[in-house]
């Protein structure tokens, strides 16, 4: 929970991006998904990520200052808090350094890839030009091993967002750190601010690795002699009961190449609707350190303090709670809310909260259970004397009043004008475990595969979510409004067998990926991509 502080180091100029048609996803289900190759041309009739009308939307987000940033991905390794591991990380710590910069400047990166594999930075639920959004193989061409990339853009929206790889499962290695975009005008009144990064941890442990873990998912359950089993017919990977591992344990499976065997059975939750995930990680970190050796922020009592919360992670929601404190919900996704007061969250992966919280006097556990997971991760609030709680600790407000997204209210200032949607795209979430074949509308990614709008419409995206397990589904370049004046997300969470409509303006031109949030779906199908006519 770092204390933010503006910082200004190396600038960056705008480079152009690729465009165009796309190389066809790889045929290797273990391989994942081949986004991270070039982009030659792009079909006709759709705008190009470096288009024109790309430039023109630029232009009237309007050049600002200059904030400039260098970042370095590298390998490295890093202290969790007494457990050191090597993974991939910008620079030397986890997360990587916070960003900070005003609506209205322009945000300059310049990138150097020091990994051993293409890369790229993805900037999560920012509204930017299409040929910055970081997706290789559809914005722009993959960062080489040993080469750089200048990203450039206007900030059009003050709030919090984060930024991580769209190149493979890196995500789940150290690459992501917080993106704070400050509003000048900031109407609301607090003495402290923390950005808490909550995050499932598998790289570098026992030899593990994203990789690893993607090559044992995308077997299937095939791989463990369930060939042919989806999750409904096991009720949602509740092995215990069939006298297989017992719930929300790593499976019996054989330890693959590169560590023993990450896949999680019988993960379960109610508010997640069954299934809670498919990763059995052995670490959950609160801004990158570990529940036996947290991070402490101090405060006085009676101070008013601002916590920006953000899920990085790979596979788990966090329900997440400040023992003996109510939080009082201001932001999601970066956008205001009307002010609702709650005593725990629940996150999927990519969502954010801003909640504001009176401490009291004493030692206090911020604890982020790990959903269904019988595990979780702390951080710890001191404002007085007293012995601090250990690692096993479950405040009582885990249990207590839970708010969710869709019993939120977008603040007036955001709401989206009442209108009809002029286009409807319907996402049939698809897929499973059985055969780790997880998609939208039964089709595996394939950057060829676009759904059309038009600039100026009101758009509605349905999702219908046909699978046993729940999903956060992310949009590029927007933010979509839940409904009944509901607030405005890029990420929300898709319930097994329900569906979801949201609605959002069509007002920044390119090309823009809908995906799953949870990296192994994604990167085993479940991606697709919206594209603007031309």
């Amino acid at each position: 929970m770092r204390t933010p502080t503006r910082r200004t180091v190396l600038g960056a100029a705008l480079a152009a991006a690729g465009t165009g048609l796309l190389a066809a996803c790889s045929a290797d289900p273990m391989k994942g998904m081949d986004h991270g190759g070039a982009a030659p041309t792009t079909p006709g009739g759709f705008v190009a990520p470096g288009g024109p009308e790309v430039a023109a939307a630029e232009a009237r987000r309007g050049p600002g200052p200059e904030r400039k940033v260098a970042l370095t991905a590298t390998e490295t390794t890093l202290d969790l808090g007494g457990r050191t591991v090597r993974s991939w990380a910008y620079g030397d710590r986890l997360p990587g350094q916070e960003v900070r910069a005003t609506v209205g400047e322009t945000l300059a990166v310049s990138l150097a890839n020091h990994l051993p594999q293409p890369t790229s930075l993805h900037w999560h639920g920012l509204a930017l030009r299409n040929d910055m959004d970081g997706v290789p193989g559809l914005t722009q061409d993959a960062v080489r091993a040993g080469a750089g990339f200048e990203y450039r853009f206007a900030l059009a929206h003050p709030g919090t967002y984060w930024f991580h790889p769209h190149s493979g499962v890196q995500q789940d290695r150290g690459l992501y750190a917080p993106l704070i975009v400050e509003d000048p005008r900031e109407p609301l009144r607090y003495d402290k601010e923390w950005v808490v990064v909550l995050d499932d941890w598998v790289d570098g442990v026992d030899g593990s690795t994203p990789d690893a873990v993607l090559a044992e998912l995308a077997r299937g359950m095939g791989a463990m002699d369930h060939a042919g089993m989806d999750h409904s017919a096991m009720g949602g990977h509740d092995m215990a009961a069939m006298g297989g591992t017992p719930a929300g344990t790593p499976s019996a499976a054989p330890p693959t190449a590169a560590g023993p065997s990450r896949m999680l059975m019988g993960a379960r939750s109610a508010l997640l609707g069954g299934d809670a995930g498919d990763v059995g990680y052995p670490f959950h970190l609160v801004n990158g350190r570990l529940a036996t050796a947290p991070e402490t922020f101090t405060a006085k009592p009676g101070d008013r303090v601002r916590i920006r919360l953000i899920n990085v992670g790979g596979d788990t929601a966090y329900r997440v709670a400040l023992g003996g404190h109510e939080l009082t919900v201001t932001h999601t996704d970066g956008f205001p809310v009307e002010p609702a007061t709650t005593q725990a969250l629940l996150l999927g992966m990519g969502e954010r909260y801003d909640v504001l919280v009176t401490v009291q006097d004493g030692v206090f556990p911020l604890t982020a259970l790990a959903e269904g997971k019988n595990a979780a991760a702390l951080a710890l609030l001191r404002t007085g004397g007293g012995a601090a709680p250990d690692a096993s600790v479950r405040p009582a407000e885990l249990d207590g009043r839970l708010l969710g997204a869709a019993q939120l209210k977008a603040d007036p200032s955001v709401r989206l004008p009442a209108r009809a949607p002029d286009r409807t795209v319907r996402l049939e979430l698809t897929g499973g475990m059985a055969k780790a074949d997880w998609a939208f509308n039964g089709r595996r990614y394939d950057p060829a595969q676009r759904y059309p709008v038009a600039a100026g419409e009101r758009v509605r995206l349905e999702f219908r979510n046909t699978t046993s397990m729940w999903h956060p589904v992310h949009l590029h370049g927007h933010t979509f409004a839940l409904p009944g004046d509901g607030p405005r997300k890029d990420t929300a969470i898709v319930l097994p067998g329900a569906t979801l409509a949201v609605d959002f303006d069509a007002d920044n031109p390119g090309l823009w990926m809908v995906h799953c949030h949870n990296v192994y779906h994604a990167e085993t199908g479940m991606m697709t991509v919206l594209g603007y006519r031309g």
